[in-house]
């Protein structure tokens, strides 16, 4: 199956030989994607709308994936059982529904390792949102499809083990809390200096300069939402330094 690159990004995050939950799955493509090339042993395709899932199921059928591939209406985690699989993909919703549906679904979390996140606004509100309540950011990528930007993250249990290093816990190799800029714009894509994130950055500091030309000499409300760009343009500044050599 061919994929978009959006959903190529999260599905890449995926680790080999887990158990998925794809929640708000629409129309299955990233169970159906790993499943055909033999990346994961079974999925359950889960969607709140009854429209969207009946075309999951055809396009399963249509691959010959209905022993791989189970569906279920669900709202959030909700028809999910504790411990039933090891990873939890929830891409392209808005940040506030995506932390509602982590929050709401927290004792069904038991046993994952691992949630694959795309939200498509609000990404500072899910960077912390997580990292309160115990996960660690693993893994970042951002690309840019049709003019329109799209980070994903990989978060695990903030004590794992990985090539014989603990990430978090209580000793020398807990990470810090996330500055402002990082939990912004992502601390492994600020720390590898990722080229789409430059771009991105450079455009929402053109948009955030218009605003303010925009506002220039206005009172009142318009006065504290120049406040609030400036702010913004600092944090873009300081990532944007981050580039220079």
């Amino acid at each position: 199956m061919q994929i978009s690159k959006r959903l190529k990004a999260v599905a890449d995050m995926v680790t080999s030989g887990s158990i998925l939950a794809d929640v708000g799955t629409d129309h299955a493509y990233i169970p159906i994607y790993l499943a055909e090339r033999g990346d994961i042993p079974r999925a359950i395709a889960m969607d709140v709308n009854k429209g969207p899932l009946e075309k999951a199921r055809e396009h399963i059928v249509q691959f010959g994936l209905e022993q791989e591939i189970e569906t279920r209406l669900s709202d959030g985690l909700a028809a999910l059982e504790c411990g039933e699989v090891q990873s939890i993909v929830i891409a392209g919703m808005g940040g506030p529904l995506t932390v509602r549906i982590l929050r709401e679904g927290r004792e069904k979390l038991s046993g994952c390792r691992e949630l694959i996140l795309q939200p498509q606004s609000d990404i500072k509100m899910v960077r912390a949102y997580i990292e309160d309540k115990g996960w660690q950011i693993l893994r970042e990528e951002m690309i840019c499809e049709e003019g329109k930007f799209y980070p994903v993250m990989k978060a695990v249990p903030a004590k794992v083990q990985k090539k014989g290093m603990e990430i978090g816990g209580d000793g020398e190799n807990e990470r810090e809390k996330m500055s402002p800029m990082e939990l912004r714009f992502g601390p492994l894509l600020l720390q590898s200096r990722h080229p789409v994130l430059r771009d991105y950055l450079l455009r929402e500091k053109r948009l955030d300069d218009r605003i303010l030309e925009a506002l220039a000499g206005r009172t009142g409300e318009a006065a504290i939402r120049k406040r609030e760009v400036e702010e913004e343009l600092e944090l873009i500044r300081q990532a944007l330094s981050l580039y220079i050599d």
